[in-house]
């Protein structure tokens, strides 16, 4: 009986983690001429401030559904955070958490916005640990292979 118990949890904890393999979200690179110009004009303004670049990337998302991105913070070290969206997109979010989830920053903005595609901000973390800066937007034309960019620098000067 004991046998037919073990192999039975076996057996749902196995179906139960291929089930779940199959909801992870993937990071696939896309390709963006303009958001790419974007990216490296802020690359040379934030390094004239003393902004070195710790993480960037190229993303490729769906309209409405939030793109997780994690990464470990110091305390006490000035980052900068920058999420550039699709031109064409209508809506701009990023939400950043930090290991407690609890949200630490919020921005927004709208199409119309005089840079209304990009979202930066600064940040200091009271505590070394993990945080999620959870950006999005929302597209009416494409559903689905919009490019997105993210990058995240720190002070280094």
């Amino acid at each position: 009986m004991k046998n037919t118990i073990f192999f039975f949890l076996l057996f749902v904890l196995a179906a139960g983690s291929t089930a779940s393999a199959q909801d992870v979200i993937r990071l696939q690179e896309c390709n963006n001429s303009s958001i790419k110009q974007q990216a490296d004009s802020l690359r040379q303004l934030y390094g004239r401030d003393g902004f070195q670049v710790i993480r960037e990337a190229s993303i490729s998302m769906e309209s409405e559904y939030e793109m997780p991105v994690v990464v470990p913070l110091q305390q006490g070290s000035w980052y900068q955070f920058v999420f550039i969206g699709d031109i064409s997109s209508r809506l701009y979010e990023v939400r950043m958490y930090d290991w407690d989830e609890k949200m630490v920053v919020y921005q927004k903005k709208m199409w119309g916005d005089v840079d209304g595609n990009i979202i930066s901000f600064s940040y200091i973390p009271k505590f070394s640990e993990m945080h999620m800066f959870k950006p999005v937007q929302q597209n009416k034309q494409k559903k689905q292979g919009l490019c997105g960019y993210v990058m995240l620098l720190k002070k280094v000067r």
